[in-house]
């Protein structure tokens, strides 16, 4: 469960974003799906960790990225946790180890929802970049 009580099925999926082509406004179950993920990176440490695991494009370890970042080891994982809620990143467990990566629907997704949000036409999505949802 993410943010204030949203369900876990508010994580991201890569898919096509629309706006309705009239005044309407993004409708409520979405606009509360974006508000969590605007939420997850209302904070300047998780943009930071959001942004090394966005370059490494690589899995990482909480020490890796205390030792990337200078940022201590419980803030660290505070942060981990809350942005792997909203699937910003994902955590793959290897033995008693958990490694985190970027989720690369999120960094071709979340441009999309700004746009959105801001009225601003969603691009569309060429099939061949299509991911399977998770």
């Amino acid at each position: 469960m993410g943010g204030k009580g949203l369900p876990l099925s508010s994580f991201i999926e890569y898919r096509r974003l629309t706006m309705n082509e009239d005044t309407e406004p993004v409708p409520r179950a979405r606009a509360e799906e974006y508000a969590s993920w605007f939420k997850a990176l209302a904070d300047a440490t998780r943009i930071q960790l959001v942004s090394l695991l966005a370059r490494r494009r690589a899995p990482m370890s909480v020490g890796e990225i205390v030792a990337a970042s200078g940022v201590g080891q419980s803030t660290v994982s505070h942060h981990l946790k809350i942005l792997a809620e909203v699937r910003f990143v994902l955590v793959e467990r290897r033995g008693t180890t958990s490694l985190y990566r970027i989720n690369e629907a999120c960094v071709r997704c979340f441009p999309t929802a700004a746009d959105v949000v801001m009225g601003a036409p969603a691009p569309a999505v060429p099939a061949d970049e299509k991911d399977p949802a998770p």
